[in-house]
């Protein structure tokens, strides 16, 4: 807090329309040196290039395209990345409050729709700086090395697991907005996790096994929209080549998906998840200011 007040952002007496890009930027430099301050990070890190390159070598045993061996990479990205962006998105704002941060910071004129701005992005910028270490690492000894990737298999790889954490990051600042201290999110950000990611598809076989045939197939679908998990998972899937294991219910909608036009659709619906859990959490966080 200190911090901000003697980098002037924080200056009471300025208007508040003109801080609110100022504090955006201020609450995200500062997430930036929290971030790396913390053991949380550099332990994510050092478990992501673990990861990683374990990863590489389980990917040369692949043929290229959509193999089994892709699917277990894929897998352990889809049940690392979000917990990470769960973990220290929530922790990131559940901490402020349970400290008096944020009472502090209301008192400020410092608009909400920054100060939950500013966190995201430099929570996301911690995160991704992880992500490029990991995924830098490995595509460097694969190209200088191994010759396991190819650059579009790269390229996917790196947008899942950016899409990945820009969707759980979103989720995961509700969820702090929502939580009075750490544990209420951890608790909610393990119970999210473990739905979304863990729990899903035995959710789907119960949902779908109580409806009539006819609906099968757009409430497959609109299901698949409402967990970016899923649908991160069957958009890589399906660019890397292996839409057939999907199943008949999915036919359509992998032609679908497989052309430009379907990139375009997967990107808009990550960008549509992020700005209404963003707005929702500034919303909740406007409320509880009115009331401090």
């Amino acid at each position: 807090m200190a911090r901000l007040s003697k980098a002037g952002v924080m200056n009471k007496h300025q208007p508040e329309d003109f801080l609110s890009l100022r504090a955006a930027s201020a609450m995200a430099s500062r997430e930036i040196k929290l971030g790396f301050r913390s053991a949380w990070a550099y332990s994510f890190m050092a478990l992501f290039v673990l990861l990683s390159l374990a990863l590489l070598l389980i990917q040369q045993q692949s043929s290229g395209g959509y193999t089994g061996t892709t699917g277990a990479v894929m897998n352990l990205l889809l049940y690392l990345l979000p917990l990470m962006a769960l973990l220290l998105g929530s922790f990131s704002i559940a901490a402020e409050r349970e400290e008096g941060g944020w009472q502090l910071l209301s008192t400020y004129p410092i608009s909400t729709c920054g100060y939950v701005t500013g966190k995201f992005a430099g929570t996301l910028a911690v995160l991704l700086i992880i992500v490029a270490a990991g995924f830098g690492l490995s595509g460097l000894v694969s190209f200088l090395v191994t010759q396991t990737y190819t650059f579009s298999t790269y390229i996917l790889f790196l947008t899942f697991s950016a899409c990945l954490i820009v969707s759980f990051l979103s989720l995961s600042l509700l969820i702090g907005a929502l939580s009075s201290n750490r544990w209420q999110a951890l608790t909610l950000s393990v119970a999210v996790w473990f739905l979304l990611v863990l729990g899903w598809p035995t959710l789907i076989i119960a949902v779908l096994g109580m409806l009539p045939y006819l609906w099968i197939k757009p409430v497959l679908m609109t299901l698949v929209f409402l967990n970016p998990a899923e649908l991160s998972r069957l958009f890589l899937v399906i660019k890397l080549g292996g839409g057939a294991v999907l199943g008949p219910e999915y036919y359509k909608w992998v032609g679908l998906m497989a052309q430009p036009e379907g990139t375009l659709i997967f990107l808009s619906v990550s960008t549509v998840w992020m700005v209404l859990l963003l707005g929702l959490s500034a919303w909740i966080m406007q409320r509880r200011r009115t009331h401090v």
